[in-house]
């Protein structure tokens, strides 16, 4: 061992140190979501652990140990001198204004059920066989919802639609769309939000996500507009389509190439399809030194490839 560079082992270990804070952080992030604690902050401005425990009725020796360690995290802000809680405006928009673009409870419910469905990866590590969508773990279908729905919400009618030639125009006046792969119905609502005159049906093979979407379609008055239908990809009967979307799933697809040429066949002669997927580039070398490639390589290792290797090719 006398060729070990302690300046690099040291530097290594101080690196994990901060990942396993990282990660450490999941669960006491997720439980500031889920119970209201990060909304109480917004909401209440600064006040102490025992402020924050009445404000939501949380029992005080745990709100205090949590609000110090989201302080450590730099997820809320801490003042000793009077010993106060508070967010940031940036922390507010990342823990509690839900229709922020940096908003990330999702993320925390992903890492979470990510997980939770290691047992069935790792076993699958093994057999090479697939993880089936939705069987890794409890609700893995509905943390990927939540993920991305803070990003659809700023995009979807203000950027993506309106930078496609023609397409604007038709779903204003009118148009017939299909949402590919639709998940828990998030992007299909907002479509069908921003575009009234427009009717629209959302496409997915898991049954559990078309059961949530159909319910927020319900819960959003939106029933009438918006249908919602089990099916694979190329399954998919109903033709003339105006626009066709799908929205980070193509490449979740045991058949991409299969899909894709399905899809053609169902967009009217002018039809659209608009596909939304993850930046990346073509050689591995660029992808590994990319900050974010920490977040895709991990999460496609266990979501991705599982997924797309339980399908039929």
């Amino acid at each position: 061992m006398s060729n070990i560079d302690m300046d690099k082992l040291n530097g290594l270990v101080g690196k994990m140190l901060g990942d396993l804070g990282g990660a450490f952080s999941v669960p006491t992030g997720s439980i500031g979501y889920k119970l209201g604690l990060f909304e109480a902050l917004h909401t209440h401005g600064a006040g102490t652990a025992d402020k924050l425990a009445a404000w939501t009725g949380l029992a005080k020796r745990y709100v205090r140990e949590w609000a110090l360690a989201q302080a450590a995290n730099g997820y809320v802000t801490f003042n000793p001198a009077s010993d106060e809680f508070s967010l940031s405006p940036e922390q507010a928009m990342v823990f509690a204004v839900k229709d922020s673009p940096v908003y990330l409870e999702g993320a925390f419910d992903l890492a979470a059920e990510m997980v939770k469905g290691q047992p069935k990866v790792e076993s699958a590590f093994r057999t090479g066989a697939g993880v089936a969508w939705g069987e890794s773990s409890g609700c893995l279908f509905c943390a990927v919802g939540a993920f991305f729905r803070p990003g659809y919400v700023n995009a979807i009618g203000q950027a993506w639609l309106p930078a496609l030639e023609g397409v604007a125009p038709k779903l204003i006046a009118g148009a017939k769309v299909a949402d590919v792969g639709c998940g828990v119905g998030f992007s299909t609502l907002l479509m069908a939000e921003a575009f009234p005159k427009s009717s629209f049906v959302g496409y997915d093979f898991h049954s559990p996500s078309i059961e949530q979407a159909n319910a927020h379609a319900k819960k959003h008055g939106l029933a009438e507009r918006v249908r919602f239908e089990t099916a694979p990809a190329k399954a998919i009967a109903e033709k003339d389509f105006d626009l066709i979307t799908t929205f980070d799933c193509l490449h979740d697809m045991g058949d991409p190439r299969g899909c894709a040429a399905h899809l053609r066949t169902l967009l009217k002669p002018d039809g659209t399809w608009m596909i939304v997927e993850p930046i990346a580039a073509d050689k591995a070398g660029d992808n590994v030194t990319n900050p974010v490639s920490r977040l895709y390589y991990n999460a496609s290792t266990m979501i991705c490839v599982p997924t797309s290797l339980a399908q039929e090719v």
